[in-house]
Order: structure tokens, then C-alpha cells, then sequence
């Protein structure tokens, strides 16, 4: 004698299972198939459609994308607009001055944008002294500074004129500091970067 499969419903009137004939049996196989397929296909295709992943990694080939402490002149020039020093333009000017277009062992190494020497007697943020200049942990504490020491010394200068004057007198070590400074303003269009 064979065994016949046969498929049930639940009746909510009588609480019992009941023989679904077979009809609908084959009706109900086939839909329930076809829906099986359906969903297998769509399963595959979006498999086969993704880009395939390569999960191998080596600690050597992890690498840090975005370092918010990573240095760029945009950040810089944004920094410069946060603190809102006046006569920004000035203070880009003496950045790529004093760190050497950014490529200045003191910038390197001690994140001194600057060349500021450590200060005795105003607050700042240098961690001590290397090379003669003052080292910071990154280079916003470099600006940061920057700003501490134009609060205490240049915050009276009204005009560009003034602030020239002020920096060629008790802040540059050379004599043509401020004409470097005019030059680099001038020449890269740093005013056009404040707008």
C-alpha cells in the first residue's frame, strides 16, 4: 500500500484539521512553487549584482582615511575663520612664512605653524621647547596659541598697517619679514580666501 501525502487546512469553526482535495492541493503547490522561485531568483540576482567583498585583511594594509588632527591648508584656513582673527589674510601669510610652505622641520616635528618660542609669561599651549621653538601635540594648539599671543600683544592694531608694524618690531627675527609677508599675500591671493 502507497502513502498518500495529503494537505490540510485548519477550520476556525469546528477547531480541526480538514483534507484540502486535490485540486486545490495542486493549486496550492504550484503558487507556493512559483512564490519559492520567485524569491530564490531575487535572492541570486542581488548576490551575483553586489560587488564582491574581499575580506582579507593585513594589519600592514590598514590605513587611517580621515585624521581630523591631519593637516591641511584648508583646515588651517577654516581654523583661521573660527577664531575670527582679524586680518586672516596676515595670519595664513605668516603660517606659510614661518613653517615653510608647511614643509619646515618645526612644523614637521614640533607642529609649530608659527615659529612661536615657547612663552614665559602670557598662557599658552606649548608642551616645551625642541629646536629652539615651542612644540605643541598638533597643529590647532599651534593656532590656538597663535590666537593667545595676538590677544596679549597685537589686539590693539586697528589697521593692516599697524599689525605690520607690530610684527616687524617684536615678533620678526629678519628684516624683511613684513615684505615677505606682503609678498605671499599678494602673489597667492590670500585675501580671496576670507571672503
Amino acid at each position: 500500500m502507497k502513502n498518500k501525502q495529503n494537505f490540510y487546512k485548519y477550520c476556525e469553526n469546528s477547531l480541526q484539521f480538514i483534507p484540502v482535495s486535490k485540486l486545490k492541493t495542486n493549486l496550492l503547490f504550484s503558487l507556493s512553487s512559483i512564490i519559492f522561485i520567485a524569491f530564490l531568483m531575487l535572492g541570486v540576482s542581488s548576490i551575483t549584482s553586489s560587488p564582491q567583498v574581499k575580506y582579507n585583511i593585513d594589519t600592514e594594509d590598514i590605513l587611517i582615511v580621515d585624521d581630523p588632527n591631519q593637516f591641511s591648508e584648508k583646515k588651517l584656513i577654516q581654523k583661521i575663520k573660527e577664531l575670527n582673527l582679524p586680518y586672516p589674510h596676515i595670519t595664513l601669510a605668516q603660517a606659510k612664512l614661518e613653517s615653510g610652505e608647511y614643509n619646515s622641520r618645526i612644523f614637521k616635528e614640533n607642529h609649530n605653524l608659527f615659529g612661536m618660542k615657547e612663552a614665559r609669561v602670557r598662557i599658552n599651549l606649548a608642551k616645551g621647547t625642541q629646536y629652539g621653538h615651542a612644540y605643541y601635540n598638533s597643529w590647532e594648539e599651534s593656532i590656538l596659541d597663535y590666537s593667545f599671543w595676538y590677544a596679549c600683544y597685537a589686539r590693539k592694531c586697528k589697521t593692516e598697517a599697524q599689525l605690520f608694524q607690530l610684527l616687524d618690531n617684536q615678533y620678526a627675527e629678519a628684516t624683511t619679514y613684513v615684505s615677505a609677508l606682503k609678498r605671499i599675500i599678494k602673489n597667492q591671493n590670500l585675501k580671496s580666501k576670507f571672503k
